[in-house]
């Protein structure tokens, strides 16, 4: 079935406010996508919102863990469609408070909850996309408090820096696999359904970070381990994400 099929965007973390944008216009781009997350109420939430496109399928699975991560990543191995590219939007939730007022373990909570996930999913995820269709693209979605301090929030600079930094390693490390790793990094905070009534006019919104996602995918030369991501991105990409089924195999008969 492999051959027949178109194949499929992975995203992990689609269910919440950025990951929604992204699963948007990749659907929008005609793209087959998969959305793993671990709360099966957010699940069923967004194939609601989405019930009108064929191509969203959902997975339940996790990323909290090692063992977690390599069930799902088997999971995803034995789907029928090919896997094209994958898209990490997770993101742990904001303490807010001083750094210094913490403890040392509850910043070790942070980076668990932060960047953790992040270092499973490109473990087992990575070597999926080894041999596989165009584009075999990993991108991860940064945040602007990991350049500057986020006041009241160092929490999530701090663990936001420590993925950036991450990205750029995997980055290096993923070309001997064959397969590009990029941060697409977000350079104002994000206008949300949630923080709408308050956003800035120059918030990029979730929906619009998903299209320069698209434009990334949609055989962009940029090999640079950050890419940029700001309002001057507002454009549609231009044109849709080719993620076209590969040819068929032959049977058995047909390799004689």
């Amino acid at each position: 079935m492999n051959g027949t099929l178109a194949p499929e965007v992975l995203v992990l973390g689609g269910t919440g406010a950025l990951g929604q944008g992204l699963v948007a216009a990749l659907l929008e781009a005609g793209s087959p996508v998969l959305v793993v997350g671990r709360d099966p109420a957010r699940l069923a939430a967004l194939s609601e919102q989405f019930a009108d496109e064929p191509g969203l399928q959902t997975l339940l699975g996790s990323l909290a863990d090692d063992g977690s991560a390599r069930t799902l990543a088997q999971r995803v191995a034995a789907r029928p469609r090919p896997l094209a590219a994958v898209v990490a939007a997770m993101a742990g939730p904001y303490n807010r408070g001083r750094v210094i007022d913490r403890s040392g373990d509850a910043l070790l909570q942070a980076l668990q909850l932060d960047l953790m996930p992040h270092v499973h999913a490109a473990r087992h995820l990575l070597p999926l996309l080894q041999n596989q269709v165009q584009p075999r693209r990993y991108v991860m979605l940064g945040s602007p408090a990991a350049v500057k301090p986020w006041a009241g929030y160092g929490e999530t600079s701090i663990t936001a820096a420590a993925l950036r930094m991450y990205a750029q390693v995997v980055h290096q490390e993923a070309q001997s696999l064959g397969v590009r790793v990029q941060m697409l990094d977000v350079s104002d905070p994000v206008c949300t359904p949630v923080n709408a009534a308050n956003a800035c006019s120059e918030w990029p919104s979730a929906l619009l970070i998903g299209r320069r996602l698209v434009s990334l995918l949609d055989g962009c030369t940029d090999n640079r381990a950050i890419v940029r991501c700001d309002s001057r991105d507002a454009q549609l990409p231009s044109r849709l994400l080719k993620l076209d089924a590969p040819p068929p195999r032959p049977l058995a008969a047909d390799c004689a």
